[in-house]
């Protein structure tokens, strides 16, 4: 059973960090396409970042270029998102997604406020 659980997410200021992790289990995720997304209130669920099978590349959203960095451990076999210099605009339900198996994480609420 494939099963993708998001955690990280929480109430950071302007400027701060995160980084959100996705654990999968039921597949491997080194030799899987995987992605983040997020979706706020009222708006469509967007792409973030995402990266290919083997982690060959990775492609970004304009808005979080340079600040965010996808990646995975995969002795731990979780994606993460480094999430630099947050803006209030980063604020969403973020969600981990595998096309290969089109399987989606609950997600998890990132808020960026003063």
């Amino acid at each position: 059973q494939v099963q993708l659980v998001e955690s990280g997410g929480g109430l950071v200021q302007p400027g701060g960090s995160l980084r959100l992790s996705c654990t999968a289990s039921g597949f491997t995720v080194r030799t899987s396409a995987m992605s983040w997304y997020r979706q706020a209130p009222g708006k469509e669920r967007e792409l973030v970042a995402a990266i290919t099978g083997l982690g060959i590349s990775t492609n970004y959203a304009d808005s979080v270029k340079g600040r965010f960095t996808i990646s995975r451990d995969n002795a731990k076999n979780t994606m993460y998102l480094q999430m630099n210099s947050l803006k209030p605009e980063d604020t969403a339900m973020y969600y981990c997604y595998t096309p290969r198996y089109d399987s989606w994480g609950q997600g998890t609420q990132v808020t960026v406020s003063s």
